[in-house]
């Protein structure tokens, strides 16, 4: 089990551009972070010696940078002016199942169709149940398959008809890159969990999980994909520069609510999600970190040196500058210092000997700088604790760089339950938070450190809201309980790829 929260997904798509392939595999690259297992691209074009159109599709397990190694793919195979591409993380269960390996490629009444997709869907047992009792065969673990069927199977007379149809049988968190045989279709769950941009380049359209992968590219953002849209994007919108949409209603007595763990930790700084840039988010959820646990209320000797802010690169970087910045308009002295450094070169598929496994891969991942943390006290700003393996061997390898203190911040709250929303958390008794009983004290002391400070859940919703001008409601579920869909799924998440 992973010992930090993994996101479900990547995607990417695009319309009306004469290197489609080309570009999708460079947004890929962009959201690599989301996913790293397998990643896959389908094209649209037309194959003129047969006479039909037709998809192309390339996908493996493994980083974008791998899978298509082969230069040749984008001249020879992946041809056509659209195409969809996916980045794939799954749970335990099902990672080495090639069938889960998205997008998904089918061919059905009204021609061929192409998915791929981030999130969860909180009513999959259920719908997936149903199927087979009618006699349903499914090729794969993944509730994208659901989704498939429901379209094949909707009495709708036209494709944007029945995908219309079949997402209004579907509940929970989903962000969807759909193609059709002359149309690209995005689609955004009417919660708006997770986040989905449409940019331009020119006179061809992008979607993406965040922005980052627009600028990969040189496309401009244009809007979010709103909540409940389905956005349609084709030879029309090319000639007039008018989308058309179709709204999903929300379920009764919800609304918007935006996974605040985006902010957090999944996406990258210099993306832009849910209206608002993430690095502008995590400087303000750093400043409101300082507000609540100041440096001279828990620092207990400086021994006359300057107390030093560290942050575990690189999602907490700027969560930790922002800590830094505020204590010193505070008139807290202390220093911002790159105490960790982080090796990017280990795979996923590493593998450590012997008994120490766990801690060989941290060491393989993170090494500390001696001659900065010596004799000083130390706070560590992390973005999170899930099961804390990580961050007591990252502790004990600070300590043995002679600090004269170790504190441990953590920008958001405790986790004390699982996801039900695209997120892959460990069972809800794997949570350090659960495991000792909720108490800080004793948190503190299974890692290690001096003292231990949580961001409040009040104080992180704080946060996301005044740092954004673009007001969102945002689900906190995974630290207050408080699901804003409900769950029917229950917590079986090996029973189900939720990518």
């Amino acid at each position: 089990m992973p010992d930090k929260p993994h996101d479900y997904c990547g995607i990417f798509g695009i319309y009306n551009h004469p290197e489609a392939a080309l570009m999708t595999y460079l947004g890929l690259h962009a959201l690599q972070h989301r996913g790293q297992e397998s990643a896959g691209i389908v094209t649209a074009t037309f194959d003129a010696d047969r006479g039909v159109p037709v998809m192309p599709m390339h996908k493996d397990f493994g980083l974008v940078l791998s899978v298509f190694d082969d230069q040749s793919l984008f001249r020879n195979k992946l041809k056509g002016k659209a195409a969809i591409g996916h980045n794939r993380y799954s749970t335990s269960g099902s990672s080495n199942n090639p069938a889960n390996i998205q997008p998904f490629r089918v061919h059905y009444s009204m021609g061929n169709l192409a998915l791929g997709h981030n999130g969860n869907l909180t009513n999959a047992r259920q719908l997936r149940q149903r199927f087979i009792n009618e006699g349903v065969l499914f090729s794969s673990t993944s509730d994208t398959e659901i989704i498939l069927h429901l379209i094949s199977h909707s009495r709708k007379s036209e494709p944007i008809e029945r995908i219309v149809d079949a997402l209004g049988h579907v509940t929970g968190a989903y962000c969807l890159v759909i193609l059709t045989d002359d149309q690209l279709i995005a689609v955004r769950d009417p919660n708006g969990f997770r986040p989905l941009s449409l940019g331009r380049l020119g006179d061809a359209y992008v979607v993406a999980s965040e922005t980052c992968a627009f600028d990969i590219i040189g496309a401009d953002y244009v809007r979010d994909v709103e909540p409940g849209e389905i956005l349609v994007i084709d030879r029309k919108t090319v000639d007039t520069g008018e989308t058309t949409s179709y709204r999903l209603p929300a379920l009764p007595g919800t609304g918007p609510s935006g996974c605040i763990f985006e902010f957090v930790y999944f996406s990258r700084p210099d993306s832009r999600i849910f209206g608002e840039n993430v690095d502008k988010v995590r400087r303000r959820i750093g400043e409101h970190l300082a507000r609540e646990h100041p440096l001279d209320s828990f620092i207990r000797n400086t021994g006359g040196k300057e107390p030093l802010v560290i942050s575990v690169p690189d999602s907490s970087n700027t969560a930790a500058l922002g800590y830094a910045q505020e204590s010193l308009k505070m008139g807290q002295s202390c220093r911002f210092e790159i105490g960790l450094i982080r090796n990017h070169y280990v795979g996923r598929t590493f593998i450590a000997p012997g008994q120490e496994q766990r801690e060989t891969k941290v060491r393989t991942k993170f090494n500390v700088v001696r001659g900065v943390l010596e004799g000083h006290p130390v706070v560590i700003v992390d973005d999170s604790i899930v099961r804390g393996t990580t961050s007591r061997y990252l502790v004990d390898m600070i300590r043995k760089a002679g600090p004269s203190e170790v504190h441990f911040l953590a920008s958001s709250p405790p986790i004390v339950e699982p996801c039900h929303y695209g997120m892959d958390f460990p069972s809800r008794d794997e949570l350090i938070a659960n495991v000792h009983g909720r108490d800080i004290g004793r948190i503190a002391d299974s890692l290690g450190v001096d003292t231990l400070h949580y961001l409040s859940p009040e104080g992180l919703v704080d946060a996301v809201t005044q740092a954004n001008d673009h007001p969102f409601g945002y689900c906190t579920a995974c630290f207050t309980g408080r699901y804003p869909v409900p769950v029917t799924n229950g917590v079986a998440k090996e029973e189900n790829d939720h990518s």
